[in-house]
C-alpha cells in the first residue's frame, strides 16, 4: 500500500513538473534583452538572415531587440541611422565593438543595407 502511494506522489509531481516546464517554454517569450551575450549573438545571427530591405525600423527592432551600438546623422534631405547587432565574438574584453557586429542601415526609418555595404554607405553619406 505504501509503495503505491509513493508511486502516485512521484507521478503527480513529475506530471506537474512537465506541465510547468511546457507552459514556461510555450508562453513566456524569450526576449533578446534578457539573453546572455553568447545566446544573444547566436540569436542575432539567425534574425539578421531574416531581415529584408525595405523593412521599417520598428519592424527590425521588434525582431532584433535593441542594438548594441547605434549612430545617426542627418543629411540635407534624409535621416540616416546605422545600428550594430553583435553577431561574432572577437575578443574577450567585456566590450562589444563594431568589429563584432553586423551593421544595419536605415534611411528615413527604412532598411536600405546590411553588412559591410551598410557601413560603407553610412560612411559615404
Amino acid at each position: 500500500m505504501r509503495s503505491s502511494s509513493a508511486i502516485k506522489i512521484i507521478v503527480i509531481g513529475f506530471s506537474a513538473y512537465i506541465a510547468l516546464t511546457f507552459s514556461v517554454l510555450t508562453f513566456v517569450p524569450d526576449k533578446p534583452e534578457n539573453m546572455g551575450w553568447q545566446d544573444r549573438e547566436a540569436y542575432n545571427k539567425v534574425q539578421v538572415a531574416k531581415l529584408t530591405i525595405g523593412a521599417t525600423r520598428d519592424e527590425v527592432l521588434a525582431l532584433m531587440g535593441s542594438p548594441d551600438i547605434t549612430e545617426a546623422k542627418e543629411t540635407s534631405d534624409t535621416v540616416v541611422q546605422i545600428m550594430f547587432f553583435r553577431t561574432q565574438h572577437v575578443k574577450a574584453d567585456g566590450l562589444t565593438t563594431k568589429e563584432e557586429c553586423t551593421p544595419v542601415l536605415f534611411e528615413d526609418n527604412r532598411l536600405v543595407a546590411l553588412g559591410e555595404s551598410a557601413l560603407n554607405e553610412y560612411e559615404q553619406s
